[in-house]
C-alpha cells in the first residue's frame, strides 16, 4: 500500500479507509453544519494532502449521504492537483426538501488518488476518423 503525506488540522480527523479494501480515504467534516433543503455550504475537514506528481485526488460524495440525505458536492467531483496543498473543502449542495445537519467528524466524502496522464494540446485540422466518429447520447444502442 502507498503512503500520501497529510497534514491535518487540530481537532481534525485523519482520513481513513472504511476498511482494507475500500478506494477511497473518507473525509469527515471539522465543524458542525446544517445545510437547508436546496441549500448549499462550503464545508472544511482541516485537512491538507499532497498528492504525488502524476497523479489526481478525486474528492467523491461517499454514496451513503448522496443516496440516503440527497446531499451532493456541488461540483459533482472534486479534483485536487498534485501541486495544491491547501484545505480539502466541500461543497455541500442538499437536494432533499429538509435540512441536513452533519456533525463534526462525520464522514462526509471521500478521497480517491489515481495515476493522471499529463496532457498537452496538439492543434490538428481534422481528427482521425473513427467507427464511432461524433456519435453520442445513445448512438451505439440500448442494449
Amino acid at each position: 500500500m502507498e503512503r500520501i503525506n497529510v497534514a491535518v488540522e487540530a481537532g481534525c480527523k485523519v482520513p481513513r479507509r472504511g476498511d482494507d479494501d475500500s478506494a477511497g480515504l473518507d473525509l469527515s467534516v471539522s465543524k458542525d453544519v446544517s445545510i437547508p433543503a436546496s441549500g448549499h455550504k462550503m464545508c472544511h475537514t482541516g485537512v491538507h494532502v499532497q498528492i504525488p506528481k502524476n497523479h489526481v485526488g478525486l474528492v467523491f460524495i461517499r454514496s451513503s449521504v448522496g443516496a440516503k440525505r440527497h446531499v451532493e458536492l456541488s461540483n459533482g467531483v472534486g479534483v485536487i492537483d498534485c501541486g495544491y496543498t491547501g484545505e480539502v473543502m466541500l461543497p455541500l449542495h442538499n437536494h432533499g426538501n429538509s435540512a441536513q445537519f452533519f456533525r463534526a467528524g462525520e464522514r462526509v466524502a471521500q478521497l480517491v488518488i489515481v495515476p493522471c496522464v499529463m496532457t498537452d494540446v496538439n492543434i490538428v485540422d481534422e481528427l482521425d476518423e473513427t467507427s464511432r466518429g461524433d456519435g453520442g447520447f445513445g448512438s451505439t444502442g440500448k442494449d
